[in-house]
């Protein structure tokens, strides 16, 4: 390891003396990116991740002397990659700067993907307004290349997220817009019916019982076949016990479902609001009476 960061050292020191000497323009920064690459793959063997970060951009440096964005850009990714393992918001820095170069040269797919990793490092530090923005971002720019796969996934994303923050008009936009789309594509009908619980979840947490029937009903309408899946039941049978302000029905329902399809940590989150909100009613019921 010490042998590669000497190595890495001595690469680099050639790159600086390269670009501090005379020379024909061109070559020069050539010559000093072809060091400053094997520097930083030396540092990265060396596992001296900021140094090979901040090598890469010496790296893009030189590709932007020489006009080549897409290799500057892709410099860019190789140090965020390098600073994930010690500063996500490095890391998030040099993403951005890929991102405006792919966007420049008209590689939008590859914007799509960068701007999803960049959404990804602000899940991971639990920023959770700045994952929903570009997860935004991504799905759109996956959108407009017809990426659809990809751009759902990023749509379930700040659904998820959304929801999450109490913003449940949007997540249930968003998921019954995925149903829509997905009824028209025989490899994502399977899915429909997992859209329309989680927008249906989403009603629930609204807690208008009205709006949850209505919901239904227009589930029904769209996808005929919703009305005979469990979710629906489920879904149905959580509306009436909110319409009958019965807790222990709510909780008898979520169980035998559970003990069918397991339940994920975000559903349970939204029952338990659900509950939550039930329970005070209950309450208040009692305090009346």
């Amino acid at each position: 390891m010490g042998d590669q960061l000497g190595k890495a050292e001595e690469f680099e020191k050639k790159a600086e003396k390269k670009l501090n000497s005379w020379g024909i323009f061109g070559s020069k920064y050539e010559d000093a990116a072809d060091l400053f690459d094997k520097a930083a793959n030396s540092f990265k063997l060396a596992k001296s991740w900021d140094r090979a970060g901040s090598t890469y951009i010496k790296l893009a440096n030189c590709h932007l002397k020489l006009e080549s964005k897409h290799e500057a850009a892709q410099a860019y990714v190789d140090a965020a990659h390098c600073y994930k393992k010690t500063s996500v918001n490095e890391s998030i820095t040099c993403l951005e700067q890929a991102v405006h170069m792919f966007c420049d040269i008209g590689r939008l797919n590859m914007a799509a993907r960068y701007f999803k990793e960049i959404a990804e490092l602000y899940e991971s530090e639990q920023n959770i307004e700045k994952a929903i923005e570009f997860f935004e971002k991504a799905a759109d720019f996956f959108q407009n290349e017809e990426v659809t796969t990809s751009a759902n996934q990023c749509k379930q994303k700040v659904a998820q997220f959304a929801a999450q923050l109490e913003h449940y008009p949007k997540s249930i936009e968003i998921y019954e817009e995925i149903a829509r789309q997905s009824l028209n594509n025989n490899l994502l009908k399977y899915g429909v019916k997992g859209h329309l619980l989680n927008a249906g979840l989403c009603q629930l947490c609204r807690g208008d019982v009205v709006a949850i029937s209505n919901a239904l009903e227009r589930y029904q309408d769209l996808d005929p076949t919703f009305s005979g899946t469990r979710e629906y039941k489920f879904l149905a049978d959580i509306a009436a016990s909110i319409d009958e302000e019965d807790v222990a029905k709510f909780t008898d329902v979520v169980k035998e479902f559970d003990s069918m399809t397991p339940l994920d940590s975000w559903k349970t989150t939204l029952l338990l609001r659900v509950k939550e909100k039930l329970k005070a009613k209950e309450l208040e019921e009692d305090d009346l009476t």
